[in-house]
């Protein structure tokens, strides 16, 4: 197993262009000159990420208040990512990476232990770019529960 390298601050975060929950492109170079907070979840619609999907979204108003846009990437495809996003009236971008390049150029694919199991699959991880596409921030192996408000607190977001 190969472990991909993790972004650290002040690294370039690597681009992508990927399709969204509605079929359409969504570029890094899109988001050039704003604050963004990519995490990374394993499945759409499974208990944790759904428990992380929808704190990011209660969070919104504060997040999108501090200067930042949210957006989450996972290996389900674009149908699967828009039945995620109507259910739970997701309000940000969630994006496919079914061949998982983005996953790894992010470091957010690799092993990791379940439940004393060593398997090969998505770290749970966010990274926080910049406005000049340079990491600020970057947090691997998060739990689902709790995780934004931590992201919050290391951002400098009063809860």
């Amino acid at each position: 197993m190969t472990d991909y390298p993790r972004l650290t601050v002040g690294d370039a975060a690597p681009t992508f262009t990927l399709t969204d929950q509605n079929g359409n492109a969504v570029s890094s170079s899109d988001l050039s000159g704003e604050n963004v907070i990519v995490y990374f979840y394993p499945a759409a619609m499974t208990p944790g990420c759904t428990t992380q999907a929808c704190d990011f979204r209660d969070s919104m108003t504060s997040l999108t208040a501090a200067g930042y846009r949210v957006i989450g990437i996972s290996k389900d495809d674009s149908d699967k990512l828009a039945r995620f996003a109507d259910r739970d009236s997701l309000p940000f971008p969630l994006l496919s990476d079914t061949d998982l390049a983005v996953h790894k150029a992010y470091g957010a694919y690799g092993e990791k232990n379940s439940y004393g199991r060593i398997l090969t699959g998505t770290l749970r991880s966010t990274i926080v770019v910049d406005g000049t596409g340079h990491v600020t921030l970057a947090l691997y192996n998060v739990k689902a529960t709790g995780h934004v408000r931590m992201l919050r607190r290391k951002l400098g977001i009063d809860a």
